[in-house]
């Protein structure tokens, strides 16, 4: 085994060890209850529930059937099959995705960078507090991260890698596929496709071939996703590639009492799911929110502020997760992180394809809840590209210490004599 692996492997074996550490004391916390913050998890949980007795996927009465995509309760339903419902064994594999995620990330910098950087940015994840602590809640943020991570681990090896040869369109359709996948977890992540393709076809000098490969790549997304949309259109009558629930999702952030935080007491108060559709529902909150935000410029302008600064504050705005040590641990590794990060930026600024799948899911996170309900939650899975542009700030930071102090020690150094006397 090369030492790379050797190094790999330790770093791995310490991140796995980290969350398995954090599983028993949220259990201990926590006890019988699924999770810190309520609600989601349940919903998880009744669904992974659902999917091992095979019975339908919906959740309340009237039955909300397009209320959540699958891909975690599928791995929650995984868990619930191989140990029984032990919320403690789904923290158990919760864990080990999370120590996946972390391969995930040292595959991206090992691509994108080298070894060295993927080592250290793999090392970053895996002592990350707020990373660490939500690898075991039961939410869907760490499956989400591990596969946002692994779509732009493949679209690295396709738009950076050498030349397909034999390989053909593998790494376009993994690509497609993987996005995909996180999209089956988190809904949010679907725009990474098209904006990959574009982004792909503007840079690319020979444009026929990228648009070929793009197009490949977008039929592989719309593909893995089409037995999902054709379930919804089963059971509500429409073609619903993610879920029905972005509209009362939108109207959370955007209604005359928003706050900026989610709270959706609204929903069970209007009860509009015993008068109208599933669909109709989404698209009842959905034109509301807009009207709201167009009668309102100046509100909405103002939501948006206090939506962003939740987004990047650097500790976390629940109260669950309240008091100065967990604050104080967040913080402090999500600010140095950023810095680096910016630095990173600096010196990989004519490498677009670096910075774009490192720092773009940050930007592009923040501009979408931005609208929808800012959050330290919905951030957390783009650090875990951003520890690779971290890892090259990090290691410049280190080089330019070094030829400091070298100058420093060459300049204080006594200067010989040009004149030299030879000895016979």
């Amino acid at each position: 085994m090369s030492s790379g692996r050797k190094w790999l492997c330790g770093v791995l074996a310490v991140a796995l060890l980290i969350r398995l550490g954090a599983a028993v004391v949220v259990q201990q916390r926590i006890g019988d209850e699924l999770c810190l913050i309520t609600g989601d998890a349940e919903g998880y949980w009744e669904l992974a529930r659902r999917i091992r007795a095979g019975d339908d996927f919906a959740l309340y009465e009237p039955p909300r059937r397009v209320h959540r995509v699958p891909g975690f309760p599928a791995l929650l339903a995984g868990s619930m099959w191989l140990f029984g419902e032990s919320n403690f064994a789904a923290r158990g594999v919760l864990a080990v995705v999370g120590t996946l995620g972390c391969a995930a990330v040292y595959a991206l910098g090992r691509q994108l960078c080298d070894e060295t950087i993927g080592l250290s940015a793999c090392g970053l994840t895996a002592i990350s507090p707020a990373m660490a602590g939500f690898s075991v809640l039961i939410l869907s943020e760490t499956l989400f991260a591990a596969l946002l991570t692994l779509s732009l681990w493949c679209a690295a090896k396709w738009l950076m890698g050498t030349p397909r040869l034999r390989f053909g369109f593998l790494w376009p359709v993994a690509t497609g596929a993987c996005i995909a996948a996180a999209t089956l977890v988190r809904p949010s992540w679907l725009l990474a496709g098209p904006a990959l393709a574009c982004f792909a076809v503007w840079l690319s000098r020979d444009r026929r071939r990228v648009l070929f490969e793009s197009a490949v790549m977008f039929v592989a997304l719309v593909g893995s996703m089409l037995p999902w949309a054709w379930r919804n259109h089963e059971v509500c009558g429409h073609w619903v590639f993610t879920t029905l629930w972005s509209g009362p999702s939108l109207y959370d952030g955007l209604h005359p009492n928003a706050t900026g935080e989610s709270e959706m007491s609204f929903f069970d108060d209007e009860r509009l799911m015993n008068r109208m559709s599933e669909w109709d529902v989404n698209e009842n909150y959905k034109r509301r929110a807009w009207q709201f935000a167009a009668s309102n410029p100046m509100r909405a302008l103002e939501l948006t502020a206090i939506k962003l600064w939740r987004y990047w504050k650097p500790w976390p705005s629940a109260q669950q997760f309240g008091g100065v040590g967990p604050a104080l641990a967040v913080s402090l590794f999500f600010v140095p992180l950023l810095v680096f990060a910016a630095i990173g930026l600096w010196h990989e600024k004519q490498h677009f394809w670096v910075w774009l799948l490192t720092a773009g899911p940050l930007l592009y996170f923040a501009a979408i809840h931005a609208v929808f309900i800012g959050s330290l939650r919905y951030r957390l899975p783009a650090e875990y590209p951003l520890c690779v542009l971290a890892a090259v700030g990090i290691k410049n930071c280190r080089l330019m210490v070094f030829d400091f102090r070298f100058n420093r020690k060459s300049q204080s150094q006594p200067q010989s004599s040009p004149q030299t006397k030879i000895k016979n």
